[in-house]
């Protein structure tokens, strides 16, 4: 097994699409599935203004930052994701870069198209610790494992 990791290691750069494509349908449903469960218990903030002014307040208290790849040409836009994903590394919330702010938007039910949202932490008693279910413990594993890679892959979301 350690052998394999390491000869997929040494690919890495000539797969990219390859091995993207292997992860990507699963943790684009396990994705889905986190954030309608986080948005039925009211934990979603979405928008990239409402993320940055809940981060502001209180960022112990978020989980994931979702953010869609931004679209070429808008240069505020991007340099606001990109001050509000320094933030999120400086605070260990879990970045997931994905595919489409459309379909992000659709799986929120947004009528109109959000680039960003943030998941919150649920707690267990009195704030003491954080309690996660099945989908944000995948999750967890998955930024884990690509917390400290220098290009973070994007998640293909599910169609809805």
């Amino acid at each position: 097994m350690v052998v394999e990791e390491s000869a997929n290691m040494h690919h890495y750069h000539h797969n990219d699409n390859l091995e993207l494509a292997e992860c990507a349908m699963p943790i684009g449903r396990t994705v889905k599935t986190a954030l309608l469960r986080a948005q039925s218990e009211s934990r979603v903030i979405v928008g990239l203004s409402a993320a940055i002014n809940t981060l502001s307040k209180s960022p112990e208290g978020s989980l994931f930052c979702l953010m869609a790849v931004p679209k070429a040409g808008d240069s505020a836009t991007h340099m606001h994701e990109v001050l509000l994903e320094a933030f999120c590394y400086e605070n260990d919330i879990y970045v997931i870069k994905v595919d489409d702010a459309t379909k992000l938007s659709r799986i929120l039910g947004q009528e109109s198209i959000e680039s960003c949202c943030l998941v919150q932490k649920t707690w267990s008693g009195e704030q003491s610790e954080e309690q996660l279910n099945k989908a944000e413990n995948q999750l967890v594993d998955y930024c884990e494992a690509h917390w400290d890679a220098p290009q973070h892959p994007i998640v293909q979301l599910p169609a809805v």
